[in-house]
């Protein structure tokens, strides 16, 4: 593996790929540079002398400006670099840069083992979900949960078709007010009509805002075979009656078997937490290549966590399909500074300390690394959060960059699986398999029991080509049955974004 990279031809720092020493010489461009101080692996070195103010470039774009002289060989981080973002900015749509690229399509037909299910939908999973309509009854959701796995292991319900019986449990949907409540109700109604889910068991209590009659509503057309409805209040034992249905549904959902089904049906989640100076390196640049893939084949990737594309979103403007998504991406960013300045607090908090330790100075560092999950594919749809895919190719979806919100809000809008790029490592698991991809290779072999992927090799000898071929192959397996790691240690949680006051 070479100690250090420079990404892009115009960048006038490099990446260390490895812990570099005082006093070490190293050769970029043909030019030898000694450097100054340590550099920690995943961290930048500037490649010429930078005077304050003077521009950082990375990737090829701005990074930040530098706050104070920087030498050749220095160190270059946030003690001495800094945002150079606006707060709300105006945009120009430029077609010629959508005209000059091109919808791939490949001729290449994959296929996956999925359900399909009775809208015509394709699922991945055939589970059973327990939603509670209001944090009140988590508990008794809970309880359901336990005694109705036992469920799983007893031959008369046929059970070992069931791949998991989950409640996924969340504090809202009561004393909530306008786009809280709304938002409660979107992600919730998102996930009963998610295809993973075989059957699905809506608990409500009886006397919250977000009731179950207020869901249905929400909810839209349903099978009620597939679908149960249970109010806590209206029964002497909930938990009997709970129980009741879930070997109803259990029954529903055995009757389900896969089948083979085009890869052009799956939809892919893109997030990435925990991410390092190598993430938009290695990782990102992996899953981005992938979408390729799959948007080539027809199928559906989304792209969320909008504070991260903050220092990045014209790169992402200049690829919408048309003017329509250009001005929704431009509300789609805009929107999202404005709900930091209402809460008066800075747009460009970002990078969190641990991006910081790795790697990643500025929110501009931060973004040019995330979007790189998009691939070059053209932008083809601009969704609101909550809101369902209902068309094929890339999307862009408005959610925050917080790691459970954005990944829930991803698997509310139809993802099957949620690629999690990682560079610092994490264990949690979305309401779909979540897919966890390091950024090095010493994370993906001390963290084996969170790691699914390892994305470093692209530094030891693998091209681009070779990892997201093989990523591609391991989403099929995904999606035909093979659990990931998070599935194995039984981590699974929702968040729901919540902007406002509680009563």
């Amino acid at each position: 593996m070479p100690e250090v990279l420079k990404i892009h031809k115009l960048d006038n720092v490099a990446v260390a790929l490895k812990p570099l020493s005082a006093g070490q010489k190293v050769t970029v461009d043909g030019e030898e540079i000694t450097l100054s101080q340590e550099i920690p692996a995943g961290h930048k070195f500037a490649l010429e002398e930078l005077a304050a103010e003077s521009t950082i470039i990375k990737y090829g774009y701005s990074i930040g400006k530098a706050a104070a002289p920087i030498r050749k060989g220095e160190w270059v981080h946030n003690h001495n670099i800094k945002t150079a973002l606006g707060e709300i900015l105006q945009y120009e749509y430029h077609p010629e840069h959508t005209q000059s690229l091109s919808l791939k399509q490949s001729e290449e037909c994959h296929k996956f083992q999925g359900y399909r299910r009775e809208k015509g939908l394709a699922g991945i999973r055939n589970e059973i979900w327990i939603i509670p309509t209001v944090g009140c009854v988590n508990d008794v959701a809970k309880q359901i949960e336990r005694l109705g796995k036992e469920y799983l292991t007893d031959n008369r319900y046929l059970s070992d078709k069931i791949d998991a019986l989950v409640a996924y449990t969340h504090p809202y949907g009561c004393s909530q007010l306008g786009d809280d409540q709304s938002n409660t109700q979107k992600i919730l109604s998102g996930l009963i009509n998610h295809p993973n889910a075989a059957g699905v068991l809506v608990l409500g209590l009886g006397c919250e805002n977000n009731s179950i009659e207020e869901m249905k509503k929400q909810i839209g057309t349903y099978s009620q075979d597939r679908v149960k409805f249970l109010v806590c209040q209206e029964y002497e034992d909930e938990i009997e009656q709970g129980l009741a249905y879930i070997r109803e549904l259990i029954d529903y959902a055995s009757g389900f078997q896969r089948e083979a089904i085009d890869a052009s049906e799956l939809i892919i989640g893109l997030k990435c937490g925990g991410s390092d100076g190598f993430s938009g390196i290695t990782a990102n640049p992996t899953v981005g290549a992938f979408s390729d893939l799959l948007v080539a084949e027809g199928g559906t990737t989304i792209l969320t966590e909008v504070p991260e594309m903050f220092g990045a979103e014209i790169i992402l403007m200049d690829r919408c399909a048309n003017e329509e998504l250009f001005h929704k991406t431009v509300s789609l960013i805009n929107d999202f500074k404005q709900y930091f300045i209402d809460h008066k607090q800075p747009i460009y908090e970002n990078p969190s300390p641990g991006n910081k330790k790795g790697g990643i100075s500025t929110l501009e560092d931060k973004s040019l690394g995330c979007t790189q999950k998009s691939g070059d594919a053209i932008i083809s749809g601009v969704l609101k959060y909550g809101e369902p895919v209902k068309s094929k190719g890339l999307m862009l979806l408005s959610a925050p960059g917080n790691d459970l919100v954005a990944s829930t809000a991803l698997a509310a809008s139809g993802a099957h699986i949620v690629l999690f790029t990682t560079g610092r490592g994490t264990p949690f698991g979305s309401p779909v398999p979540t897919i966890k991809i390091a950024s090095n290779s010493t994370l993906a072999k001390t963290k084996k029991n969170w790691i699914d992927f390892d994305a470093g090799r692209l530094l030891e000898g693998m091209t681009l080509q070779q990892l997201s071929e093989e990523l591609f192959q391991l989403v099929l397996e995904t999606a035909s049955g093979k659990k990931v790691k998070s599935e194995e240690n039984g981590y699974r949680d929702i968040a729901i974004f919540k902007q406002g006051i509680t009563l």
